[in-house]
């Protein structure tokens, strides 16, 4: 059987493949993954480490010579994702008012648009970029969480920075980092892991969905996703394009992280005056989050076909930076 193979010609398929089966077994057979030990801890509860395993052996990859780049791209993508949330909420909330336009809340579009899913976006990064384009989750991390969303709602005066976070997430990757560059058979040694573990953290990430967040966000919810995909998946493809590098690795931004669901709970409690939207704005947001799992890795490799065709490829697949 050629599973892998025919996995592999999906795009994203290591990642979306895994995720679906996820959020399926979830909805279908919850119970199953729930019997504790390694099976619980694999399958529903793993993702995170993981997730922080994978973030290590990319880090691995990433030569000393380079450090700049990662932090540089971190904070433009950072960026983009912020100030398109917050002026698209801004704007439909100055016009419409809480309840939004069409039933799509100024409340879910922030709190959707400005956060990232950081595992997709360290997963499609490594897949359409390089280790350099992998470290930037050090900063987009900074987005994992109601701190921007607060910060566009004018509230960051009930809202604290959330340093520790920042540093978790940093750790593994110093660690990789420093271990890549003090040997390079440990930079070898680790470079299997920027493949092998992405289906294993894609499946408990879709184990902690389920279809029918998606029917509940109903048709808001799915064009909430679709604009989130579209408008910062192709702001992060034009920064790293006006970088000076040919790769859809930018487009990996145009996600929303699944713990941004529990945001617009975060927000109600620190402003009374969105309760009123709360509920209808965390199953939009749910919807996106589903929604943009699957349209970004699309994304991703549609702009990555478009590079290559354009340009062509060097012989170790990777595209050319020079014009033929």
């Amino acid at each position: 059987m050629k599973i892998l193979k025919t996995v592999q010609k999906i795009p994203g398929g290591l990642m979306v493949v895994p995720l679906l089966l996820g959020v399926v077994v979830n909805s279908v057979f919850p119970r199953s993954i729930q019997i504790g030990g390694f099976t619980t801890a694999l399958f529903k509860s793993g993702a995170t480490a993981l997730i922080a395993l994978f973030c290590l052996c990319n880090a691995a990859q990433i030569d000393v010579r380079q450090a700049g780049k990662p932090l540089a791209k971190g904070i433009l993508l950072t960026a983009s994702k912020f100030f398109i949330g917050a002026f698209i909420g801004w704007g439909v909330g100055k016009f419409a008012g809480p309840a939004g336009v069409l039933g799509l809340t100024p409340l879910a579009i922030v709190a959707a648009v400005t956060n990232s899913n950081g595992g997709l976006y360290a997963a499609l990064a490594g897949q359409y970029g390089d280790s350099t384009d992998v470290g930037a989750i050090s900063i987009l991390s900074l987005n994992d969480g109601p701190f921007f969303t607060m910060l566009a709602f004018g509230l960051t005066g009930l809202a604290n920075i959330p340093f520790l976070t920042f540093v978790a997430a940093l750790v593994p990757i110093v660690l990789g980092f420093i271990l890549g560059n003090l040997d390079e058979d440990l930079r070898k040694f680790l470079a299997s892991g920027t493949t092998v573990l992405i289906p294993f953290f894609a499946f408990p990430l879709g184990s902690s969905l389920s279809f029918s967040q998606l029917v509940r966000g109903g048709l808001p919810g799915i064009v909430l996703g679709v604009m989130c995909t579209a408008l910062t998946g192709m702001a992060g493809y034009f920064v790293i394009r006006a970088m000076g590098e040919r790769k859809a690795s930018g487009a990996a931004i145009g996600t929303t992280a699944g713990n941004a669901v529990g945001t617009p709970a975060v927000l109600a409690a620190a402003d009374p005056s969105l309760g009123a939207v709360e509920a209808i704005s965390t199953v939009q947001v749910a919807a996106a989050i589903i929604v943009t799992a699957i349209l970004c890795p699309l994304l991703c490799n549609l702009l990555d076909r478009r590079l290559r065709k354009r340009y062509g490829t060097d012989p170790d697949g990777t595209i050319r930076q020079e014009d033929r």
